[in-house]
């Protein structure tokens, strides 16, 4: 499955497009976004695979908003405005779909993307690669963030601080903790707590109700004792 946002101001294009991606099996709709603004909060929260993006709406439009992206999704672009098309393929979209259209132009374009989500996906496999920096939303800007630099993270509802080693200051963003370990490399990162997640690698000492980094505590909960103990006895660590 693709997970998939529409990114478009106009509400009956964004109804043909929500009717048109539940016809699809391999696509799954996660939000469906009025501005590219509301687009940079849903990239921040979970995995998004493809956006169905529209060019000319108010504030920003969507080609400043794929540009400001660091490693975007895959990229639709739904337009009335042929003129963008070179801009847009110079972007490496997928695809350029003109409005207004079919259902069997918007399949085309979508099985284009799914073929190369699965050509990502097996290079990913044979590769085994892990990512080595991401960028995060604060305050309407891209932060980036080195992941061999975090120390823990620490979740807040709705909201993550990501404690760097190179920064006195925590990095505050929308996100949530389970979003988050998404992005990070499986084995590097382990959960002490619900709410907490620590570098594997940077732990100096393990105690009874939390671990140290340096001279930071970081709270275990007992449902994650068991699996601190089993990570930190792989012979890697």
């Amino acid at each position: 499955m693709m997970r998939c946002i529409i990114v478009d101001d106009e509400q009956l294009v964004r109804e043909l497009l929500e009717d048109n991606i539940k016809q699809i099996p391999f696509l799954q709709l996660v939000k469906t976004c009025k501005n590219p603004l509301e687009a940079i909060e849903v990239l921040q929260t979970g995995q998004i695979d493809l956006i169905f993006l529209d060019i000319q709406m108010p504030r920003l439009n969507g080609l400043q908003f794929l540009q400001s992206l660091n490693n975007p999704p895959l990229v639709i672009l739904v337009t009335a405005y042929e003129k963008y098309a070179l801009e847009g393929f110079n972007l490496n979209v997928v695809d350029y779909i003109l409005k207004p259209f079919g259902f069997d132009r918007f399949l085309k374009a979508c099985n284009r993307a799914n073929e190369l989500f699965r050509l990502q996906q097996s290079n990913r496999e044979a590769a085994g690669n892990e990512p080595e920096d991401f960028f995060v939303n604060v305050e309407y800007t891209l932060v980036k963030i080195v992941v061999a630099d975090i120390d823990y993270i620490e979740g807040l509802k709705d909201y993550i601080k990501i404690h760097l080693s190179s920064a006195p200051k925590p990095v505050l963003t929308r996100m949530t903790i389970k979003a988050i370990e998404e992005k990070l490399p499986s084995a590097a990162f382990i959960r002490t707590h619900k709410s907490f997640l620590a570098a594997a690698n940077k732990i100096t000492t393990v105690k009874r109700d939390f671990v140290c980094i340096g001279e930071k505590e970081i709270p275990v909960s007992e449902s994650y004792k068991e699996n601190i103990i089993r990570i930190l006895n792989r012979p890697e660590h």
